[in-house]
């Protein structure tokens, strides 16, 4: 089984690096462009698994205490996704939503094809949904409504920087390999 991370930490090379003390900046900058603008979102809808952290950051910096996540599963690992998002269950009470201001969040729009789904979505259960990313890329067919940074490059996120913690694997004589 291949475990997906975002990076190898050796290749940082043509790399966008995103630091865990830049990402408070970040998350800090990104509130302050909801808050200016006209928009009042009564509900902060993360994209997981990438929108978790900056969607947590968010609600906090806006004062936002309803959340949610909805589970999209796109990329599978560096530079590879599946030939469409997929949602994933558990799935988001749409229905209770309607007539809601959503702000939407996500780390990256790359394709925007994840951003796209929910966003349609959330509009046909008659929410009124805007988005906010970290960063937005040059190629993405949607134009997210709050960016902190845009880039054409890889980004390395600090919370997918390294692979997984796993717990060893038990072997064929009940030990624990190494």
């Amino acid at each position: 089984m291949t475990i997906a991370f975002h990076a190898d930490s050796r290749a940082l090379v043509d790399k966008e690096v995103l630091t865990w003390e830049t990402f408070g900046t970040a998350c800090r900058e990104l509130a302050q462009l909801v808050a200016d603008s006209s928009f009042r979102p009564e509900v902060l809808v993360a994209v997981a698994r990438g929108g978790l952290l900056p969607g947590g950051g968010l609600s906090y910096a806006l004062g936002i205490k309803l959340t949610d996540a909805i589970n999209v599963e796109f990329y599978t690992d560096v530079d590879e996704t599946l030939p469409d998002p997929v949602l994933l269950a558990p799935h988001l009470d749409t229905d209770s939503l309607k007539g809601r201001h959503i702000l939407v969040v996500d780390d990256v729009a790359d394709s925007g094809r994840t951003l796209a789904l929910v966003l349609d979505l959330l509009q046909q259960h008659g929410a009124e949904a805007r988005s906010a990313v970290l960063y937005a890329k040059p190629r993405s067919e949607v134009t997210p409504d709050y960016v902190w940074r845009q880039t054409d490059k890889w980004i390395v996120f600090p919370w997918s920087a390294e692979p997984p913690v796993l717990a060893p694997l038990p072997d064929e004589e009940g030990g624990v390999s190494t």
